[in-house]
């Protein structure tokens, strides 16, 4: 029987390529979201950084992906998916020669915003090929999983690549090789990926792209500037403009015809659970995860490689933890509790791991908040498609990894100020970054105490919740629109499945 044309032909081999590519690109991506974690020392040191610009190197990847997912998301599934993933990489090539090259500080964090928005580009692009590529079901769940293990397995050997790059050569190693891997990548791509759109394309909604690419981005300009006090006039003045540029999109939302972001989603309980869910994985389990190896060096005097090493079992378990959970036979909403519990247990284990530090206890609450970070990423993958009509997977997978990058923004502003204020009274400079003592360090490793009970309770709590709405009112599936299931004549090949939250 002949394939249908507007019907992916899987009887071959294409949707493992698929598959590889979309998980190499996104490993790569959380690598060089981490990169820094381990070498910004040696950084700051060449190109003259203080902690302002430290902070800028930092941040300035986050700024780029968290301002573009959403816009890249939409573009993606109006005008195809592979062409918006061809894209990403070739501006992530750009990027990286930027950064490989940079003299100034100035044009390091330049540098690190355009590999954000080539980042959020590939990462909203892959995602959305998986779901046209893989049909609801077992398949899906496995390809989704594999996706969600690439962000744990990125996480993981990011700052190990980037120590042990540096050790052997150079900083500047790691963006060269960067460089080499997405021009690879681009070329693995343009091979192997089959271009995959929504049946009918949208107009552009410029006002709307403009007004969110620029609260979003203001609003974690504010978050970054903050760190420095957060009661200054000019982190005021960002933080009410974030608010006057978010509050002007949704308004321009609510009164397009053909909006990028359709308002009505936020009344299906799926996109709830995906964006909220998102959101408290990003505050709770990766901002106060993100600044844990800080502390550790910090108090503990750890190398930035052992300290990767150590790190790396968090991470390394949240790939493995991502790569099986299907084998659980869970619906997405009971994994995220699951995952919710197992995340906030951990973080309650390695209370005292920045001061009083004990091997045992600290390998437990690692590979434990691995487990529920790996849940997490397995289930939030597979939310950001089915949660949104068919043919819109990758502004699904935008609005989630938006809010899953804002809420890390947020959540280590938060993790510095807690560990801040709590240990000022526990020792001097704590949270800081510049240790000048053992107090210094006594209060940090108290501080760190009081972030991770407080993440903690935001996680057991969140799964509390997220149970109770599953026994109270399962997830529907999500409705398809007409306009999103009609095939457009011209020999796109349309998404047409979809599942409940609860499903396989």
């Amino acid at each position: 029987m002949p394939t249908m044309p507007n019907m992916p032909d899987r009887s071959g081999h294409r949707p493992t390529l698929t598959l590889l590519a979309a998980c190499v690109s996104t490993l790569l991506v959380l690598m060089n979201y981490t990169q820094p974690m381990t070498v910004l020392p040696q950084m700051a040191t060449d190109l003259h950084a203080g902690p302002s610009g430290q902070t800028w190197i930092l941040n300035g990847i986050a700024l780029g992906l968290a301002s573009l997912l959403l816009v890249a998301g939409s573009l993606a599934d109006n005008h195809g998916r592979r062409l918006m993933f061809l894209l990403g990489t070739a501006v992530s090539l750009v990027g990286s020669v930027m950064a490989a090259t940079a003299g100034t500080t100035l044009v390091m964090v330049l540098a690190r915003v355009v590999q954000g928005g080539a980042g959020a580009a590939i990462l909203v692009a892959t995602l959305g090929i998986i779901g046209h590529e893989f049909p609801a079901g077992h398949n899906r769940v496995r390809a989704t999983g594999m996706w969600g293990a690439s962000l744990g397995a990125g996480i993981a050997l990011g700052p190990l690549a980037s120590a042990g790059l540096a050790a052997a050569a150079s900083w500047r190693a790691f963006f060269w090789a960067y460089a080499l891997a997405s021009a690879a990548l681009g070329l693995l791509g343009a091979l192997t990926l089959r271009e995959s759109r929504a049946a009918v394309r949208r107009r552009p909604d410029v006002p709307a792209v403009v007004t969110l690419g620029a609260g979003v981005a203001v609003l974690l300009a504010a978050v970054t500037a903050g760190r420095q006090g957060f009661g200054r006039p000019l982190v005021l003045a960002l933080f009410a403009g974030a608010v006057l540029l978010l509050g002007a999109f949704v308004a321009v939302e609510a009164r397009t015809r053909e909006p990028m972001l359709d308002l009505g989603l936020f009344t299906r309980p799926a996109f709830l659970l995906s964006v909220g869910g998102a959101l408290i994985t990003g505050f709770g389990v990766i901002g106060v995860m993100s600044y844990l190896p800080t502390a550790w060096e910090h108090t503990l005097g750890w190398t930035p490689l052992a300290t990767a090493c150590w790190f790396a079992l968090w991470s390394g378990t949240s790939f493995a933890a991502a790569t099986q959970a299907r084998r659980a036979g869970l619906g997405a909403d009971h994994q995220l509790a699951l995952g919710f519990a197992l995340a906030g247990a951990g973080s309650l284990l390695l209370l005292g791991s920045a001061g009083s530090w004990s091997p045992t206890r600290t390998v437990a609450g690692l590979v434990v908040a691995g487990m529920g970070s790996g849940l997490l990423n397995s289930a939030l993958a597979r939310l950001a498609i089915e949660s949104v009509p068919a043919g819109r997977a990758s502004m699904g997978s935008g609005a989630n990894n938006t809010a899953r990058y804002i809420g890390s923004s947020l959540g280590v502003a938060a993790t510095v100020a807690v560990v801040t204020t709590a240990g000022a009274g526990h020792g001097t400079g704590a949270g800081t970054g510049h240790v000048a003592g053992p107090g210094a360090a006594l209060g940090t490793a108290h501080g760190v105490d009081v972030a991770l009970v407080a993440a903690a309770a935001l996680l057991l709590v969140t799964a509390a919740l997220v149970l109770a709405r599953s026994r109270a009112a399962p997830a529907a599936p999500p409705r398809t629109h007409a306009s999103d299931s009609l095939a457009d004549g011209e020999g796109a090949i349309v998404d047409r499945s979809a599942t409940p939250v609860g499903g396989q």
